[in-house]
């Protein structure tokens, strides 16, 4: 026989046996378990907000607000943590920082050449696109020397005056 034939052949009430269940120690346990794992969602929301929030955010007083939103409204503070965060983690934003650094010093290193405005390197002697004589050259050391210098700064001898066509286009 099937349990529910059982049932049906009884005298009493047939949700007796269901009433029975919401009454028994059975479904206290199940109730109590559903309670800890709900205050374990809560308890695991919390601290995702305060991992996530750590390395999003430098300031502390906002970093305290964000994991306290996490604690008190649980899952839906982390929701609203989730919508409101910062786009970007701090490892990040210090990452493009320093990218950008490193461009503006590569920017920095480069010159404009005066004849044909082409971007030149400091250490260039004359334009690679245009030919046109950027710096001098001393006749000691073979060093670099910059039109204006009346002096090597590498070895000490004198240049004296440099007649401008030195420095005009090697093409003209």
């Amino acid at each position: 026989m099937s349990l529910w034939t059982l049932v049906a052949l009884q005298d009493g009430n047939p949700f007796d046996a269901f009433s029975d269940f919401f009454t028994s120690g059975t479904w206290r346990l199940i109730v109590l378990l559903g309670w800890f794992l709900l205050g374990l969602l809560w308890l695991a929301c919390a601290f995702w907000v305060f991992k996530d929030a750590r390395r999003r955010i430098e300031d502390r007083v906002i970093l305290v607000v964000a994991v306290l939103t996490g604690l008190v409204f649980g899952p839906l503070g982390a929701i609203v943590y989730a919508i409101v965060r910062p786009p970007e983690y701090l490892s990040d934003v210090r990452e493009r920082e320093l990218e950008m650094e490193v461009m503006e010093r590569r920017l920095a290193e480069m010159q404009v050449c005066p004849n044909c405005h082409a971007d030149v390197r400091e250490e260039y002697l004359v334009c690679p696109n245009c030919t046109a004589r950027l710096r001098g050259v001393c006749r000691t050391c073979r060093r670099p020397i910059e039109p204006g210098w009346r002096i090597c700064p590498y070895c000490e001898t004198q240049i004296g005056p440099v007649p401008d066509q030195t420095y005009q286009s090697a093409a003209r």
